[in-house]
């Protein structure tokens, strides 16, 4: 009797580890929809590499287009850093994942 109960128990201790190890956690990657897009770049016109240069009122447009962009990418910026930074989440989360599931399997 005892020894059926020993053995019972060592198989119960087999199978334990396996049904007691909680799920593992799936990564979920960041919603595509909070990407942000980064702006455009202003096109350079083509008097800036004429021989005579723009004349004073393409040079001011243009000087004004630059500055705004600046402003966008100013206000960019921190948006892609969280953006990268919830993806590097991902990748450790996905990494943390596929550690859990070799446990698992061992």
């Amino acid at each position: 009797m005892r020894v059926r109960l020993l053995g019972a128990a060592l198989v119960l201790t087999a199978l334990l580890p396996s049904f007691a190890m909680a799920e593992c956690t799936k990564a979920v990657p960041p919603d595509p929809a909070t990407r942000p897009t980064k702006p455009t770049a202003p096109a350079k016109p083509a008097c800036l590499d004429a021989k005579g240069g723009c004349p004073g009122w393409e040079a001011y447009t243009f000087n004004d287009t630059v500055k705004a962009y600046n402003l966008q990418i100013a206000a960019y910026r921190p948006l892609a850093e969280a953006y990268v930074k919830a993806l590097n989440a991902y990748v450790k989360a996905s990494s943390d994942y596929a550690q859990c599931e070799v446990k698992a399997l061992q």
